[in-house]
Order: structure tokens, then C-alpha cells, then sequence
């Protein structure tokens, strides 16, 4: 197992390489760059716009940045920000921390959601119970995240307004923007922990919806498939409990597509959460790369990517361990 695990972070490194090419060439091709705009300001000299070229590497060409830039990140250095003149991990570590928190908080309501919903589906097969699994699962899989998103604060301020009418009481039942309340910095520990939990109850349920709708289908057809098959009915002729069938034969080699998918789930969340940050002014990864790109600040982009990309080759060889876990078939040497 341990060789396995050296040979595949040795075959990551090619796929690191190619995806901070790509993502360093495509921000290239865009005419102009960072400091051309700066040249359209009025109060902007010449030589200042001719230093600063010098002084960030633009002056060379695009090759030798890519390598400049490869070396220092090496070396931990992700480059400096063009546009605030300060190291890019400075910027970008606390919109990946945020992002994470909702990333996390969604994938425990996923599975939280995801594999009681498919199993209880599965169990009740055609029933009126699995239709109303379904047509939930159809509604989460055809409704764009950002618009659930939008959909869900009306519906707050909508209820807000009703229980003012009739019970006077004015306050929403989930906060519906930012991630934090304005007295957050004069909470104890414990109080700031409450105020971020109660915050991401909304946008993690939202980010979570669209998962935990296709999980769910694809464990219900999975559990279907194994409940039929003939080593439960032989379980059953031996006399096994029903529980004991659905949670310990027909579950376990269910859930292995689950496993598998989770290569992407972390980096498919956070593009998941994307429009949603935005909506709910969630301090994330998509407002802070909008802003980078509207800037073109192309070190503050090339970090986000190296992020994501790194989140993407560790998933992937989580799954793969993880799949010799579950699958007794899978043997890694």
C-alpha cells in the first residue's frame, strides 16, 4: 500500500504541471494585463508603469514568468498580488478557510441526507414514500444552486413577515447574508463558533442540494439492484433480519460509487458554492477570484487553481484507498 501511494503522488506531478500551464497560458491570451489598466489612470507616470513591469516579472516573456513563477512555488511562494503588492497566500488563505467551512458543513449535510433518504427510498420501493424521495430528488437535481439560494431567502423574509403580523416576532429564522453578525468580535470562543454554525446553516443546505439529490437516486437504483440479487435472497432463506440485510449486505457495496465520486467532491463543491457565495456575500474562493480576474491579478488566480487542483489530486487518491477499504476486490501493492 505504501508503494502505491509514493507511485501515484510521483504520477501527480505531471498533472500539477499541466494544470498550472494551462491555467498560466489561458491568462496570458487575455489582452492586456494588470498593469495596463493602471496606464489608463491619469495620475499613473510612465516610468512607474515601466518599474513596476520590471519589478513583477511582465517585461519578460510569458515562458520565463511561468518558470519565475514555478521555481517560487517550489519553494512555497506563491507570488505576489498586482494589485495590493502583498504575498497571494496572505489573500487567498482566509477565502479558502470560509470556503471550507461551508465545503465541510455541506458535504456532513450530504451524506447526512443523502444515504438515509437512498436507503429508505430503496426499502420502499414504488410506494408513496419513494415517489415524494423522487420528486424531491428531481426538484434538487433541475434548480440551480443560486437560485434555490434566492428562492429560500424570500421565503425567510416572507416568514418573517408573517410571524411579525401575528406574533410580533421581527426577527429571520436563519441570517441570509454574510458569514458572520456585526457583534461577532465581542463573542467568546464558543459564541463565535455558534454565530458561523448558525450563519452556514442556509448556504451549506443550499450548496448541499443538488448532491445529495443525485447520491440519493444513485443509492436507491445501487441498494435495488443488491436487494434482488441472489446472496441477499440466500441471507434471507438462512433466516438473516431484515435490518442486518439492508444496513450490512445490501449497504456496504451500495455506498462504493459514493467512495468513488469522492475525488471530486471537494473541488465540485467549492465550484458548487461559487454562485452561492456571491449570493448570500459569503467571504469565499468565487469572490475573491472574480475580483482577481476583474484585476487581472493572474498570481492571485494561479493560487486559487493550484488550491483546487491540489483538493482534486487528493481527493482522487483518498477515493482510491478508500475504495480498497469498502471493496474487499481491491488489492493495491
Amino acid at each position: 500500500m505504501f508503494g502505491y501511494v509514493v507511485r501515484r503522488l510521483f504520477n501527480l506531478i505531471p498533472t500539477f504541471l499541466g494544470a498550472t500551464f494551462l491555467a498560466f497560458l489561458v491568462a496570458q491570451l487575455v489582452p492586456g494585463d494588470f498593469l495596463a489598466q493602471r496606464a489608463l489612470e491619469p495620475n499613473v507616470r510612465p516610468e512607474t508603469i515601466e518599474r513596476l513591469r520590471v519589478q513583477f516579472g511582465l517585461d519578460q516573456p510569458w515562458p520565463v514568468q511561468y518558470v519565475r513563477w514555478l521555481g517560487s512555488l517550489l519553494q512555497g511562494d506563491l507570488g505576489l498580488s498586482f494589485s495590493s503588492n502583498q504575498p497571494v497566500w496572505d489573500l487567498i488563505a482566509a477565502p479558502i478557510r470560509n470556503s471550507m467551512v461551508l465545503v465541510v458543513a455541506s458535504l456532513v449535510l450530504l451524506y447526512a441526507l443523502a444515504i438515509p433518504l437512498g436507503v429508505f427510498s430503496a426499502v420502499r420501493q414504488y410506494s408513496w414514500a419513494d415517489q415524494i424521495v423522487s420528486a424531491i430528488s428531481y426538484f434538487g437535481l433541475a434548480i440551480p444552486n443560486f437560485f434555490f439560494a434566492q428562492v429560500l431567502i424570500l421565503g425567510l423574509f416572507l416568514l418573517r413577515g408573517f410571524t411579525r403580523e401575528t406574533f410580533g416576532f421581527n426577527e429571520l429564522l436563519l441570517p441570509v447574508a454574510q458569514m458572520t453578525s456585526s457583534d461577532f468580535s465581542d463573542l467568546n470562543a464558543w459564541g463565535r463558533f455558534l454565530d458561523v454554525a448558525h450563519h452556514t446553516i442556509l448556504p451549506a443546505f443550499v450548496v448541499a442540494t443538488s448532491g445529495v439529490a443525485g447520491f440519493t437516486r444513485v443509492l436507491r437504483a445501487q441498494m435495488i439492484e443488491y436487494l434482488s440479487s441472489d446472496f441477499i435472497r440466500t441471507a434471507r432463506a438462512k433466516g438473516v433480519g431484515r435490518r442486518s440485510i439492508t444496513y450490512k449486505h445490501a449497504l456496504r457495496p451500495a455506498v462504493i460509487p459514493f467512495v468513488a465520486g469522492i475525488g471530486g467532491i471537494l473541488p465540485t463543491l467549492i465550484g458548487g458554492a461559487g454562485l452561492v457565495e456571491i449570493v448570500v456575500s459569503w467571504p469565499g474562493i468565487t469572490p475573491t477570484l472574480l475580483a482577481a480576474i476583474q484585476r487581472q491579478d493572474i498570481y492571485v488566480v494561479l493560487g486559487l487553481v493550484v488550491v483546487t487542483t491540489g483538493l482534486l489530486m487528493i481527493g482522487n487518491l483518498i477515493s482510491d484507498l478508500l475504495l480498497a477499504a469498502v471493496d474487499p476486490r481491491i488489492r493495491y501493492d
